[in-house]
């Protein structure tokens, strides 16, 4: 399995790099969002009870955790296209592990936002953002951005294996970023949240990834809030994989 899993993996990452601009194509948006909501919402960090000095240092993580949404919540889609042409009927009828054929998708895909977000990080330097460039602090950002990119790159290949249909799955897609995104603290502290926003941001995996990014990257560690966020991305990248992979043996059986 592991052998499979690696050799699946080069083959996907050899695709990759023969394409480096739709991976920096992928880039605009967050690109776009780190400095149109650093401008519109600079102000909001003079109000009293706000965390950081600047919104911008406040935002970065969250910029960052929204690169990998938007990277991985579409992971699913290459694999329907594959299913739908018929290269996974074709893969599973070789001496291949059913395992590694969703785990090297997923592990794809992580590894993919993982070199996304670095660059992301480069340029909120470049900007003026105060964001640590301790790298013990910086790997275990990408600690927790790995995990959450396997969380939910798994998510999405277990919603292609299910739902074979490519329509639904962009709609999932959408729900698994944007709404999850703003339950969250990507955009605001918790203390100016509403009540509700707050209860359903304590369930939510994206705002511990969010927290625990933040914790170490900006101002004074809390290895407390990342050890927890660590936690709940390990839970929900394990869950979450061993529920696509379930999936994928369930339907070719």
């Amino acid at each position: 399995m592991l052998t499979d899993t690696w050799y699946l993996f080069g083959k996907y990452m050899r695709i990759t790099i023969r394409m480096p601009w739709w991976s920096l194509f992928t880039l605009i948006q967050p690109l776009i969002w780190l400095v149109i909501f650093g401008q519109l919402f600079k102000n909001i960090s003079q109000l009293p009870g706000f965390p950081a000095n600047s919104y911008v240092d406040f935002f970065v993580p969250g910029v960052l955790i929204m690169t990998v949404l938007f990277g991985s919540s579409w992971s699913g889609v290459s694999l329907l296209r594959e299913i739908t042409a018929g290269t996974i009927d074709k893969m599973l009828v070789a001496p291949v592990s059913r395992t590694a054929i969703v785990l090297s998708r997923v592990l794809h895909s992580a590894v993919q936002v993982l070199a996304q977000t670095l660059i992301i990080l480069a340029v909120s330097l470049a900007i003026g953002a105060a964001t640590s460039i301790n790298p013990l602090y910086i790997s275990m950002a990408m600690l927790i951005i790995f995990l959450l990119g396997v969380g939910f790159a798994a998510l999405s290949n277990g919603f292609a294996i299910l739902l074979q249909r490519e329509e639904p799955l962009v709609m999932i897609g959408n729900l698994m970023t944007l709404p999850l995104m703003f339950f969250s603290t990507a955009l605001m502290p918790e203390n100016f949240m509403p009540d509700w926003i707050g209860y359903v941001a304590a369930i939510n995996p994206i705002n511990y990834a969010v927290e625990a990014v933040r914790a170490v990257l900006i101002g004074t560690p809390d290895f407390g809030v990342y050890s927890k966020g660590l936690l709940v991305l390990l839970v929900f990248a394990g869950g979450t994989l061993a529920w696509a992979v379930n999936a994928f043996n369930s339907l070719r059986e």
